[in-house]
């Protein structure tokens, strides 16, 4: 799967229109335009189509956690230049806000099974014993279980788990806590 391939599932998914998607690449502090975001999801055989680079994805998945989680105080991430599967599987569950057995409940909706040791594996350190790389295969029927959750099956009862705190929620919780 390509960048552009997971970028058309993500808005899909979410039913992101192109403003949402500019909105989210500012929070990341990129600005794109709007002709950039519709070129990077045309066909790959349309004339106007062009490649979304691995920095260009790392940045809007970075704007995806702010947009779902809040932004963080401190320095931000920076955008890897090199993406691998691995990592757009563990910024899409932190941007979620998925613990593992969501991650495998997900997976389950998409008629694919992993144990929990096979999925930690994934989120290890690269030089770990452990490690594991993510095939595509199972990103694509992470995607998959996404889609289904969201935006096939938004009235299900794994919906109530998964609902996104909205920022200010997370801010007023902030300011009561002080």
């Amino acid at each position: 799967m390509t960048n552009n391939d997971i970028l058309r599932r993500i808005r899909y998914t979410f039913d992101f229109d192109d403003a949402k998607m500019i909105s989210i690449f500012g929070l990341a502090e990129q600005k794109v335009t709007r002709e950039e975001i519709s070129n990077w999801l045309k066909k790959d055989d349309d004339a106007d189509f062009s490649q979304c680079t691995d920095t260009q994805f790392s940045i809007f998945l970075n704007g995806l956690i702010i947009d779902k989680r809040g932004k963080k105080e401190g320095k931000q991430a920076e955008p890897e230049k090199r993406l691998t599967n691995n990592i757009i599987f563990r910024k899409l569950k932190i941007a979620l806000d998925l613990k593992n057995e969501n991650v495998l409940e997900l997976l389950k909706l998409a008629d694919f099974s992993l144990s929990r040791h096979e999925l930690s594996a994934f989120f290890r350190k690269v030089g770990h014993k452990n490690y594991r790389e993510c095939k595509e295969q199972v990103l694509r029927n992470f995607l998959t279980g996404m889609q289904c959750q969201y935006r096939l099956n938004p009235d299900s009862e794994i919906e109530a788990e998964f609902k996104w705190p909205s920022p200010s929620t997370k801010q007023e919780q902030a300011f009561e806590s002080e």
